[in-house]
């Protein structure tokens, strides 16, 4: 009898470390635009979410085929050392939005395991800056990728030029309206970082555009991944589709 109840525990051990292998943990402090990601998973690939706060996070991550981290206010050191932990053990960690903020300046290890910066000083002199409740494009830059590509179709042809390029080019986009746009966020110079996206931005007040390639990249860290994407400040940036189809394809991407 106890060789039997044995057996069934590690039968079930097995089986529940399989569902979740299936499953993706998405870790918000916000939680619509999340619970509307978790939906569409569902309804579009067949994929099961598990919805938790940062301080209730499961004792083992590596069972999980990606781990979504949306972190409006402060990440707490037990789940920044769980997030890089996993990344670098061999998880796909998707980073969105704000879980790259100034709050997580105070973080020991979050900015430098991202190869992130956040420069404090004016914008114009390239301190970091956030501004919500604003129109901004993103610009597609990387054609053979499959999360920018993956049934996505761009509807609109930006004119965009980043700096250090020397002339303008035109490519795929799409408007994304009642945003919020970063500007300034300084990557840390790897090679082996692939920039997805950009951003084009004017400033009402000022007239100024703004045109950077950091609103979506993703780069190798240990034996996992991490995946950034910009935009997603609240639900309205994922009612557009084809931003809609990048995170779900952020989440899907086998690296």
């Amino acid at each position: 009898m106890k060789k039997m109840i044995l057996t069934a525990l590690a039968a079930l051990m097995v089986s529940t470390a399989l569902l979740a292998a299936n499953q993706v943990l998405i870790v918000p402090d916000e939680f619509p635009a999340m619970e509307h990601v978790a939906s569409k998973l569902q309804s579009e690939e067949k994929i099961s979410s598990q919805l938790v706060w940062q301080t209730n996070l499961p004792p083992e991550l590596s069972v999980y085929s990606a781990v979504l981290v949306y972190i409006h206010r402060g990440l707490d050191e037990k789940a920044e050392q769980a997030f890089i932990g996993y990344t670098q053990a061999g998880g796909k960690l998707v980073v969105l939005h704000h879980s790259i903020s100034s709050g997580k300046r105070k973080n020991k290890d979050w900015f430098k395991f991202l190869g992130v910066s956040l420069p404090e000083a004016d914008v114009d002199a390239g301190g970091y800056k956030w501004i919500e409740g604003v129109t901004q494009q993103l610009v597609h830059l990387a054609p053979d990728h499959f999360i920018t590509t993956h049934k996505v179709v761009y509807p609109e042809q930006i004119a965009f030029k980043a700096a250090g390029e020397t002339q303008e080019r035109t490519l795929p986009g799409v408007t994304l309206k009642e945003s919020e746009v970063y500007i300034n966020h300084v990557l840390a110079g790897d090679k082996t970082r692939t920039r997805l996206l950009g951003f084009k931005y004017t400033d009402k007040s000022s007239g100024k555009t703004y045109m950077q390639t950091q609103s979506g990249w993703l780069k190798p860290s240990g034996k996992g991944w991490i995946v950034y994407l910009q935009p997603c400040h609240s639900l309205h940036d994922l009612e557009n589709p084809v931003y809609e189809r990048i995170v779900l394809n952020a989440v899907i991407w086998k690296p």
